[in-house]
Parts: C-alpha cells; structure tokens; sequence
C-alpha cells in the first residue's frame, strides 16, 4: 500500500530535518543499525530525536528501551501525535499513529563501563555457561 504524507498545516522550522533525528522504519534497516546509530547521534549531539509512524512505533520504543537500559541515554521527552495522509490506492485521507521520542546522554555514557547491548550480553552469558 503507497501512502504519501500530505502536509496538515504550515511547514514551520521545528518540521524540517534535524542533524539529531532518525526516521525509523520497521522494513529498512535491522533493529540495531538504529541502536548504533541513535549512540553515534548522542555522542555527537549529546541528544536523538527519534521518530516513527504506524508499525515502526514498537521499533522505536524498544530502541529507546535498549539505550535506557544500558545506560546510555534517558528519556527526555516523548511526544505522541496523529498525522493525516493520503492513501495513494484507495485516494482518502486516513490517520496514522506517530511518536518521536527525545534521548539524552546519560551520565554514564562515556564510562568504560557501560553495559554491552543485549545481543553480546546474551553470547557472553552463553559462553560462561559452557565453561
């Protein structure tokens, strides 16, 4: 199904691209190229804006929830929204779901520290339980 965005009110400088927002879809990349990139972003611009419509929401919740957890980021701001566009088969207007998420660098962020992400502290775990 094709949907274009169609603008709902004036473009204002808060809706043009930022250098600290990832635009995350659930088809395009694996979950933890947005994980590391969303760090990249932090160490940078020691904030990401992350952002998604409809099924990419629970891709972007569970990569703030990775960058929580390993204390790399905190939760600053999340803002939930409805965005009108036009569905290019059926040619209506329909509503889709829209979140954006604002991360901050966490205290712990430059400690050596810091725990590995979920994938290498689940193998590390595997290999002491074979020892």
């Amino acid at each position: 199904m094709a949907v274009e965005t169609v603008p709902i009110m004036p473009t204002t400088d808060s809706s043009v691209q930022k250098k600290n927002r990832i635009q995350v879809s659930n088809t395009k990349k694996p979950l933890f190229f947005y994980v590391n990139l969303a760090k990249r972003y932090i160490q940078q611009h020691n904030e990401v804006e992350l952002s998604a419509l409809g099924m990419a929401i629970t891709t972007v919740v569970t990569i703030a929830e990775i960058l929580k957890n390993n204390g790399i980021a905190t939760e600053k701001k999340v803002l939930t929204s409805s965005v009108g566009m036009k569905d290019e088969n059926r040619g209506k207007m329909i509503q889709k779901a829209k979140i954006e998420i604002v991360l901050g660098k966490s205290e712990e962020f430059d400690t050596p520290t810091a725990s590995p992400t979920a994938p290498q502290a689940a193998d590390e775990a595997a290999s002491k339980d074979k020892k």
